[in-house]
């Protein structure tokens, strides 16, 4: 019994002898392999960054320390993002806004500034797309390129509704356009960069990462400043940092495309990260109008429509007599002579509940109906209540350009 303990104590020593040193000899050779392989691997682009070796400093310790030499590594990261804000950068320009005409201002008063994104050269003109309410007011405007230098810039046009505005520069000073990409098939979640000049010049070409937070997102606009939604935006939210002076920035993809143009973002204290760009796919067909004739040319119905909701319910029944079921609207507060509503039929205060087959409770439905759905020259179904009468007219619709 004594000696098959005394045996399992020698075979259990002998084992530990047996596996320290392989293992030992193991290690030193994986940690000269990996020093080894690492100059190959990183020449061979097969790791996700750089190593740049610097030059050796000597250190020389006090009293009580010692003296040793310590060896200083400068890291050059190159990663998809870096790859991406170098191929891009220069096709995101600031704007300037100029505005004032007084004697002793002689380079004019910049009243504002934002972003633009140069998306397309064609001969001797660049375009670069941009916020209306960038230029809105502006009596010249300049684009600061990436390189600092500040050249004239031509308005084209601009569209309220959809916050877009193309300016057209001289293609000379241009090194490269944006290659456009498509917001149709963006995924929640998505990685995005947005690039652009928040709060002014000094702080040009900034970016910032994110993700796509939302996809359709409505975010109702009110022009007039009477509180009352006048214009509903179909946007894409995103948490990377937008501010102010990033207006008409790029919102940018992993593949370097510009997927949205950056228009705003909620500013309250108790809101954080929430971004609004407008989609390219709904940007382009407008771009290309203005560049044709500096106008969008939309469907014109010649009436001027007030949403239900801003009349006083008193008279809802006792002034247009809505049955009790009608619950939304758009009433008419006007009809232009000899426009489609008047060769129609329509007059005031008539109340529109549908158009062709789409609901209306509001002006914000008709817009969108009439703006998205339609064209100049269609004819478009009306249904609506006149007198606590419910009637429905065809009429055909012409075109305005604005």
């Amino acid at each position: 019994m004594g000696y098959y303990d005394d045996h399992a104590q020698n075979h259990n020593a002998k084992k530990r002898k047996n596996w320290v040193f392989p293992t030992f000899v193991g290690f030193i050779i994986g940690v000269l392999l990996v020093f080894l392989t690492l100059p190959t691997l990183s020449n061979a682009n097969l790791l996700p960054y750089d190593l740049t070796e610097g030059n050796e400093q000597e250190t020389q310790g006090d009293g009580n320390d010692q003296s040793g030499v310590t060896q200083s590594v400068n890291v050059d990261i190159q990663t998809q993002v870096t790859d991406i804000v170098d191929q891009v950068s220069n096709a995101v320009v600031g704007v300037v806004s100029i505005g004032g005409s007084e004697f002793w201002l002689e380079q004019g008063n910049e009243s504002g500034t934002g972003s633009g994104v140069i998306y397309k050269v064609d001969g001797e003109h660049a375009y670069v797309v941009s916020n209306h309410h960038v230029v809105q007011g502006a009596s010249e405007l300049e684009v600061s390129l990436a390189n600092g230098e500040r050249i004239p810039a031509e308005l084209l046009g601009s569209d309220l509704y959809n916050d877009l505005a193309v300016l057209r520069i001289d293609a000379s000073k241009v090194d490269n356009a944006i290659e456009l990409g498509h917001s149709e098939n963006l995924k929640v979640g998505e990685p995005v960069l947005a690039i652009g000049n928040p709060l002014g010049l000094q702080f040009s070409g900034s970016v910032t990462q994110g993700i796509i937070s939302g996809k359709e997102r409505v975010v109702p606009q009110d022009f007039n400043g009477d509180g009352v939604p006048d214009w509903n935006a179909e946007v894409i939210q995103t948490d990377a940092a937008i501010n102010p002076g990033n207006s008409g920035g790029a919102l940018i993809n992993m593949k370097g495309q510009l997927i949205g143009i950056n228009s705003m973002k909620i500013a309250q204290a108790a809101v954080e990260g929430i971004g609004f760009s407008i989609p390219i796919d709904t940007a382009k067909p407008i771009l290309e109008d203005i560049e044709d004739d500096g106008k969008i040319t939309r469907p014109y119905m010649g009436v001027t429509p007030r949403s239900l909701s801003e009349v006083p319910s008193y008279y809802w029944t006792y002034e247009l007599r809505l049955p009790n079921e009608v619950k939304g609207g758009a009433v008419l507060e006007g009809v232009e002579p000899m426009s489609p509503a008047d060769q129609a039929g329509l007059k005031e205060l008539d109340v529109i509940v549908q158009l062709d087959e789409k609901e209306i409770t509001n002006v914000m439905d008709l817009r969108k109906h009439l703006y998205q759905e339609k064209e100049p020259g269609e004819k478009m179904s009306v249904t609506y209540y006149r007198d606590g009468e419910k009637q429905t007219t065809t009429m055909t619709l012409s075109a305005q350009d604005f």
